[in-house]
């Protein structure tokens, strides 16, 4: 559903200012500040660690390290089984899983303005070094997790492997490929969005939604986290590598957009947006930086690895326009063409080319949650289009891949989620004349869970093929996508598992895409 669009700036500032006790809290409480009182040696009734440990965002000298406690992650206020009181959480960082050479640590302040969530920016790291990290809370210790620094800025790479991941819905299935995902050899995660479901939904497999109605609150989303990062192979796949995460729409509403057309909060959705983007924060490993505002989150930002690879992280929810013509799948939808529109707004559009063209690695990533690439979905010569992907915002998207051309930016690599299956595209200038310029490649990853265990190849899959001769790999099964880059060549491992609604699924490499450096397109593509 489309319709939900944010304030101008000064129905924001009148939000804030409404909502002003809310907001004044959280920003005390990232600053170290808490209303509440101390409580200097917690004891707990159950293990306050139940939903594991994370680090994220990885630097060549920092990282971040989470963790939140919750004794009871489902309890029904919201709080996680925490009293109304501060807490002081040990954090170390060491070379050595057995913690012998500890080179870092520290304490923060877990507060319940902030759900009792911990952020712990660890700066002075060497570059491109594995650590393990751990944390204390009274007499109880975490689970030990797994981390790696980028390398410096300047470093000639050999190589970096990475995978991407997304749309994990907890009654859909299990997350079976989070699971072997873990057990996998990467330097890091790139997790797309929809990390949670925000509807109602119970499935027919015992995983079913809590709490049972649609998330509104910031109570409501926090149990919702709390259920979905009680899952222990989501758990083991955080622990085991830092993970770069950006939202999509299902962690506030699905579909949800912005266009800036000063409407105001009468239906109380920025209420809602701004609960859902401190749940978010609450239980994902973001730094500071991206700390939330009311209903404003800075979510976009840029991550380098040596002189091999650069990711940008968009965000294609806050700026975008609302979607054309009553969105969904349409024909004959001249608004779609219209240039005004925006998907990532002026000021990001702008970040992200100027960000493209000043490049020195050899792999120009952008990490999006909305496939780029044009899908017809109708078998012959009538055209139609699902407006909430970039098929909606085609002036847009034609206007930001012509820049791309024009500015002679090199191995451009779109990675995708979203859509719950994998597809491997050329990126054109004009996906209606094959003959236009080929300015890169757009790897689509399926879904985690979402739709169920899925299969190999089904009708959309096969009209996509036929269709849009651009695209080169189409499958709908579950699972993620490990990439392996290199300065000559790029591969993209589909890797799929059997099904989802039982645990348990084995996993396989469906197919391998390869892209060469220095020539635009997919060159080979390899079937499992």
């Amino acid at each position: 559903m489309s319709g939900h669009r944010p304030s101008s700036s000064l129905d924001r500032r009148r939000f804030l200012s409404l909502a002003g006790g809310g907001t004044l809290a959280v920003a005390s409480a990232i600053a170290g500040f808490s209303s509440a009182s101390a409580w200097g040696s917690p004891r707990f009734g159950d293990n306050p660690f139940s939903l594991g440990v994370a680090s994220g965002d990885p630097m060549p000298d920092s990282v971040v390290l989470w963790t939140r406690l919750a004794p009871d992650p489902l309890a029904a206020d919201g709080r996680g089984g925490m009293p109304d009181r501060t807490v002081p959480v040990q954090w170390q960082i060491a070379e050595d899983p057995d913690f012998r050479n500890v080179v870092r640590g520290g304490v923060e302040r877990a507060t319940p303005e902030l759900g009792h969530s911990v952020h712990a920016e660890v700066s002075g790291l060497r570059a491109d070094r594995e650590y393990w990290y751990r944390f204390r809370a009274g007499r109880e210790y975490s689970d030990v997790g797994r981390t790696r620094t980028a390398p410096a800025a300047a470093a000639a790479l050999s190589s970096l492997t990475f995978a991407f991941a997304s749309c994990q819905n907890y009654p859909d299935g299990h997350f079976t490929a989070l699971r072997h995902l873990a057990e996998e050899d990467l330097d890091l995660v790139v997790h797309l969005g929809d990390y949670i479901y925000e509807g109602d939904a119970q499935g027919s497999i015992g995983r079913g939604h809590l709490p049972e109605a649609k998330c509104f609150s910031l109570e409501d989303y926090r149990i919702r986290y709390g259920q979905y990062k009680s899952d222990p192979d989501l758990q083991a796949c955080h622990a085991a590598f830092p993970w770069v995460v950006v939202l999509d729409d299902h962690e506030v509403d699905n579909n949800w957009a912005s266009d800036l057309d000063g409407s105001d909060n009468s239906d109380g959705f920025l209420d809602r947006r701004a609960a859902a983007f401190q749940a978010y924060y609450e239980n994902t490993p973001l730094r500071r930086s991206s700390m939330p505002d009311g209903p404003d989150m800075r979510l976009y930002r840029r991550l380098t690895y040596g002189d091999l690879a650069q990711f940008n992280v968009v965000d294609t929810r806050q700026y975008r326009a609302d979607q054309a013509c009553g969105d969904g799948r349409q024909i004959d939808c001249d608004d779609r063409l219209d240039p005004s529109r925006t998907m990532l707004g002026d000021q990001q559009e702008s970040w992200l080319l100027d960000g493209l063209a000043g490049s020195g690695a050899t792999w120009n990533v952008m990490a999006n949650q909305i496939f780029m690439m044009q899908a017809d979905h109708e078998a012959g010569p009538v055209q139609a289009f699902g407006m909430d992907t970039w098929d909606g915002y085609a002036g847009a998207r034609s206007r930001l891949l012509s820049e791309v051309h024009e500015r002679g930016v090199e191995n451009f690599v779109v990675v995708t989620g979203d859509a719950h299956r994998s597809v491997a595209s050329d990126l054109k200038t004009d996906f209606d004349n094959v003959d236009s310029a080929t300015v890169g490649t757009e790897f689509l990853g399926t879904s985690i869970s979402s739709g169920g265990n899925g299969r190999d190849m089904d009708d959309l899959g096969r009209t996509w093929l036929d269709e849009n001769p651009h695209m080169k790999f189409h499958n709908v099964q579950r699972g993620y996508a490990r990439c392996e880059l290199t300065p000559d060549e790029w591969r993209t491992d589909y890797r799929v598992v059997e099904h989802v609604t039982e645990p348990g699924s084995g996993i396989s490499t469906r197919a391998s895409i390869y892209v060469a450096a220095g020539k635009p397109g997919i060159q080979q593509v390899e079937q499992g």
